[in-house]
């Protein structure tokens, strides 16, 4: 299965496609870190570094013939990451963005990732109703990674929109994946390899300080754990590491807390360690970008292992569909 990758970041989603037998054709996303992060990981596939609305896909669908078109709209202004900031009207047009590409490239499937939130966005429907005028079924699902075998709970919306008429549902996708549930230990590099401090070095923000005791008091000493950084969800600013990680962020969100002996050391989660959050772990390279820029890109990401499943899913069916008409 050949697609077309648009908002494609540093290439997470596609590396779940690629892992379900599919080949990346054409990517395209207006930042340079990530373009050159995903020429890196997929070097036969184009890499077009510009907005999708600079380009014009009636052009380049004279070139490629996608099966499936995969697309990943900014998601800042739907998001509660945004905190009170106000949204962006032009960041969440972006949804509408892939449109045009739909049109000219006609590809049997859609894949439209983003945050939940977008559902209260005015267009939604919109954008749905524009999704099925041009013939496509949609599913409209709300995934979490953790069910996929990601060591990371992460909550998104995904429309996969079939010209066949093909419908799934979030249940039956986990069932057939079926993989092992993960737990943020599995990501951390216990190696010591990534220096601690120690929590109370004078320095420590307060509000630090008092997140890691709240999670003394309620483990007791000598048991790791994560401060969790901008939290919203009023879990107290840390949590246990037998769970999967927290949704990551764009921003550094998660330092780890160890112990020598009575002594708690504190560290942030580094780069690789969140890249295996996102499912993609050592296959997937990071090779551009300052460390604040490889957060970014992994938290502009899409998990790995939920597009493998996805993929996986449309390549059964087209099979199946294949097996039919023979």
């Amino acid at each position: 299965m050949r697609f077309v990758d648009l908002f494609c970041g540093g290439g997470f989603g596609a590396r779940g496609a690629v892992l379900a037998g599919s080949t990346p054709v054409l990517a395209v996303d207006s930042w340079d870190v990530a373009a050159s992060t995903y020429k890196d990981n997929f070097p036969d596939a184009e890499v077009v570094c510009s907005s999708i609305e600079d380009v014009s896909p009636r052009e380049l669908a004279r070139h490629y013939n996608p099966d499936a078109l995969l697309t990943s709209p900014e998601c800042v202004s739907h998001s509660i990451a945004r905190g009170s900031r106000p949204a962006c009207e032009k960041s969440r047009e972006t949804a509408m963005g892939f449109v045009p590409w739909l049109e000219a490239m006609n590809p049997r499937w859609l894949i439209v990732e983003n945050v939940n939130r977008m559902k209260r966005w005015i267009r939604h429907n919109e954008l749905i109703d524009t999704i099925k005028s041009y013939g496509y079924t949609v599913n409209d699902l709300y995934l979490n990674a953790a069910d996929f075998g990601v060591p990371q709970s992460r909550k998104r919306m995904f429309l996969v929109c079939s010209r066949d008429g093909c419908v799934v549902t979030r249940d039956e996708l986990v069932r057939w994946h079926g993989k092992t549930p993960q737990n943020a230990a599995s990501i951390i590099d216990w190696s010591g390899k990534y220096k601690s401090k120690s929590l109370y070095i004078e320095s420590r923000a307060k509000p630090t300080i008092q997140r890691a005791e709240r999670a003394i008091r309620a483990l007791g000493t000598g048991v790791p754990f994560i401060v969790v950084y901008y939290g919203s969800d009023y879990a107290g600013g840390w949590q246990t590491i037998d769970v999967p990680l927290r949704t990551v962020t764009t921003i550094d969100r998660f330092g780890l807390v160890t112990w020598e002996g009575k002594t708690p050391y504190l560290r942030m989660l580094q780069p690789p360690e969140l890249l295996k959050a996102m499912g993609s772990g050592a296959m997937h390279k990071l090779t551009y970008g300052t460390r604040r820029e490889k957060i970014r890109l992994c938290g502009n990401g899409v998990c790995s292992p939920v597009i493998e499943a996805l993929f996986r899913w449309m390549a059964q069916i087209d099979e199946a569909i294949k097996t039919q008409a023979a």
